[in-house]
């Protein structure tokens, strides 16, 4: 089987990178989206380098997009410094760039020569089931799609996750209040700074021209209610944590927080069945607190192994049992371990006391810096990464 007909999900993020990487390697791939139209909403995303990587195997131009990051700055809402990340020691090493990027640029690069024919909007996928042939899946309009294989990508609250049997993402009893802002000044473009409290933490990272990504980190117990005025609320919990905080507190307006707060989710990883032709990809799989800003590239590193494992099958490599199922499987299989740590490191408290962060204030900036970087590679896949970047110099590109 040369030609693999794949339907994907989700045109989100990552639904679009794995359709553009099976496009790449010459699949015939649908993708089917819930939204009217293509426009992407939201915040701006850290690409890694892990992701960056990624994004240069499929052929996606990132030069001048967001904000090049040097340096992650933490520390606690008392001033005490924690650790600055070499950002750029980490771009040395890993060999790919680290930048922040709204998230509509994003997806804007991710669709740059995508054929636009092969996206249908406007339609949102009620069930899905294995057949002899491969895969049928009926949307709200009573039409339906068959292929080999299903891609499930469509995000934090996925139909095709509950569809397969995946259990519902569980609430860490926290929550972002979050958004892109235009602000007027930003003393320093390529410093990302994280400020860490006995009761909540933030971010302020810049993502591009005068643009700047922040969020607040509170509680978000059981039975909450959204307060009648949030900025009165934030402002109580953040004021005077430095001096830049102050400055783009005074900035936000309640309008500036109607879509949040956004609760932190983590997924317990689904096992499919052995035989099953679907899969599930990104958040739809996955959803983890946003603490370390994987979001997105471990979508792409999804994007990255589903490619790997739907090519070695098409070849008739070893891995797996040499049929489709299995090819899935061992894709799920060699993504579980990373996902499952990562997932556990994110969901650890994120406001500390400050005894803990006292201690904390000891590590040494390039102690940081060099498990930052260990612990990012070890998330790549190096040795598969290594593979695509042979196979695709080799393959002549489908897009």
């Amino acid at each position: 089987m040369n030609t693999l007909r794949i339907l994907v999900v989700g045109a989100g993020v990552g639904g679009i990178s794995v359709a553009r990487g099976l496009l790449r390697d010459g699949h015939d791939v649908t993708v089917f989206e819930r939204r009217p139209d293509m426009r992407a909403g939201g915040g701006a995303v850290t690409v890694w380098p892990h992701g960056s990587t990624v994004l240069e195997q499929l052929g996606v131009d990132m030069d001048g997009a967001g904000q090049l990051l040097s340096t992650v700055r933490i520390a606690t809402s008392t001033g005490r410094p924690l650790v600055n990340i070499a950002v750029n020691t980490i771009v040395d090493r890993l060999g790919g760039p680290v930048r922040m990027v709204p998230r509509r640029i994003l997806l804007d690069r991710l669709l740059e020569g995508f054929p636009a024919d092969r996206i249908r909007c406007n339609l949102r996928a009620t069930a899905a089931f294995n057949t002899h042939e491969g895969v049928r899946i009926q949307f709200e309009d009573g039409s339906c799609a068959d292929g080999d294989l299903l891609i499930g990508a469509d995000g934090l609250h996925s139909t095709l996750r509950h569809i397969v049997g995946g259990r519902p993402a569980k609430p860490t009893g926290w929550c972002s209040w979050q958004g892109l802002t235009t602000v007027p000044h930003i003393a320093e473009k390529d410093v990302a700074v994280q400020i860490i409290g006995e009761h909540g933490s933030l971010g302020l990272w810049p993502a591009g021209g005068s643009d700047l990504q922040w969020w607040f980190d509170l509680r978000h117990p059981a039975g909450f209610v959204r307060p009648e005025h949030p900025i009165d609320v934030i402002r109580s919990s953040f004021a005077g944590w430095s001096e830049a905080v102050d400055q783009v507190l005074a900035t936000l307006t309640d309008d500036d927080l109607a879509a949040s707060p956004f609760p932190h989710f983590r997924h317990p990883i689904p096992r499919l069945p052995r035989l099953s032709a679907m899969t599930l990809l990104g958040d739809a799989a996955h959803t983890m607190p946003p603490a370390l800003a994987q979001g997105a590239n471990q979508a792409l590193l999804d994007t990255m192994v589903l490619c790997k494992a739907l090519s070695d099958f098409r070849d008739g490599s070893t891995r797996g049992n040499g049929d489709l199922a299995s090819a899935l499987r061992w894709y799920e299989k060699t993504r579980r371990r990373r996902l499952t740590a990562l997932s556990w490191v994110t969901s650890r408290q994120i406001s500390q006391s400050q005894s803990v962060l006292k201690r904390v204030a000891m590590i040494s900036d390039s102690f940081g810096t060099w498990a930052m970087t260990g612990f990012l590679r070890w998330l790549s896949h190096v040795r598969i990464s290594s593979e695509v970047d042979r196979d695709v110099s080799r393959r002549p590109a489908h897009l």
